[in-house]
């Protein structure tokens, strides 16, 4: 069962959402990939608001620039690809972006470019897994599931320079 609290953010609020075993999503107003939240609980579970209440202070940290990490525990859904992406945006430190290119070769597997960039457009838990921090070959801001300008908000906050 998935819970969710809705959470002030400078970016606007968050929905975060999570299961008894993690976090599960974290979507922006307009996103683009939320399915929604029918069938979901507004009153959490006490595993799953334990879960929501961290990610809600490690963001609040976040957006007072007092953290460049996340320690949350996460209950992702979706394809082994995908996970893999997800999994390898972590490697990407605090401050600093790569390519889509540079991402899909890191993942071995160059010629997946366009998948990758899929699959890096479906993360469910942006900011935390920061595929904010994935950027266009030529230093470009495009493509996020939750508007380019907060991706340009996110990175700016991070002082990672961009077109």
């Amino acid at each position: 069962m998935i819970s969710y609290i809705e959470h002030p953010s400078p970016v606007g609020i968050l929905l975060i959402a999570a299961t008894d075993a993690g976090i599960c999503g974290i979507y922006f107003e307009e996103h683009k990939h939320f399915k929604g939240k029918d069938g979901w609980l507004q009153t959490p579970t006490q595993s799953a608001l334990r879960h929501l209440k961290n990610a809600a202070m490690q963001l609040d940290e976040y957006f007072a620039a007092k953290r460049t990490r996340f320690d949350v525990a996460l209950d992702l859904s979706g394809t082994a690809f995908q996970r893999e992406v997800w999994s390898a945006l972590n490697a990407i430190p605090f401050g600093q972006s790569v390519s889509y290119a540079q991402h899909a070769q890191g993942l071995g597997n160059p010629k997946a470019l366009r998948a990758v960039g899929s699959a890096i457009g479906k993360n469910p838990v942006s900011i935390i897994v920061p595929c904010h921090r994935v950027i266009g070959s030529a230093g470009a801001v495009t493509g996020y599931a939750g508007g380019v300008e907060r991706k340009r908000f996110l990175l700016a906050l991070e002082s990672v320079a961009v077109k």
